[in-house]
């Protein structure tokens, strides 16, 4: 299962407003790109607009070298999972009931299958018969998270996936992340956390202002001068003594 999704020069425009503006990127299986930038600066636009989620304004879209307007919902589906920021349930449904509903475009033979390796890698098997509702936010994640697994696509749109979750939990979501991706998915993902980026991400696109500024490899892309460029903060890059690069604010 693989998978390349190719964006070339994407305009998105919302009410006379310009959101994104001459953005390309390419990400396929074995990849981790990440999509860094400061509040505002088009991320989560980004994000909806290659999945399909909404129109675009100009430029394209495609997997695997079909335009993504061409591709049926169902096909879609198929090729792309996608964990949005928020996720609003109003309904009851227990956490297997959430995790089933990824199986949506499949409905075959695997699905059981499917669904409890998914849940069992985000160790949410003893949640199963518990309602959404009655789940702390880092639970819900993990739920939300399950599903996106159970769709079983070869491309995975992550929306601040690490966003509610403590230090540790942060740990084993990448950790599971950036498996996916060695076992030859491709991953996209709006991170904050820009030393998070420096460790898992293999690809990284910098957003601006709607505009691309930088992409490519993390240690070359995220310098001192681009960083405290886009953050309108001086920042500092600095290496451990096992020689991982670390990014901080500098007060100096």
């Amino acid at each position: 299962m693989t998978a390349t999704l190719s964006a070339s020069h994407l305009v998105v425009s919302r009410g006379g407003t310009t959101l994104l503006e001459d953005v390309s990127l390419n990400v396929k299986s074995g990849e981790l790109l990440a999509v860094l930038g400061p509040n505002g600066a088009g991320k989560s636009t980004l994000l909806g607009a290659i999945a399909g989620d909404f129109p675009i304004t100009g430029g394209s879209v495609s997997i695997n070298g079909r335009e993504l307007s061409t591709l049926a919902p169902r096909d879609l589906a198929r090729v792309r999972a996608v964990l949005p920021q928020q996720i609003a349930i109003s309904f009851p449904f227990t956490v297997r009931e959430i995790v089933t509903m990824g199986r949506s475009p499949w409905l075959n033979e695997q699905d059981d299958e499917r669904i409890t390796a998914a849940m069992q890698r985000m160790e949410v098997m003893a949640l199963a018969g518990r309602t959404y509702q009655t789940l702390s936010v880092g639970e819900q994640a993990r739920v939300s998270m399950a599903r996106v697994l159970a769709q079983d696509t070869p491309l995975l749109f992550l929306d601040e996936p690490t966003a509610v979750l403590d230090i540790g939990q942060q740990e084993r979501f990448l950790a599971i992340a950036r498996s996916l991706v060695d076992e030859g998915r491709g991953v996209i993902a709006v991170l904050h956390d820009l030393n998070v980026a420096m460790r898992f991400a293999t690809e990284v696109v910098v957003l601006h202002q709607g505009r691309c500024v930088a992409s490519g490899e993390p240690r070359t892309v995220l310098t001192e001068a681009l960083l405290s460029d886009v953050y309108h903060q001086k920042i500092r890059v600095t290496a451990t003594t096992d020689g991982r690069s670390v990014i901080l604010p500098d007060h100096s």
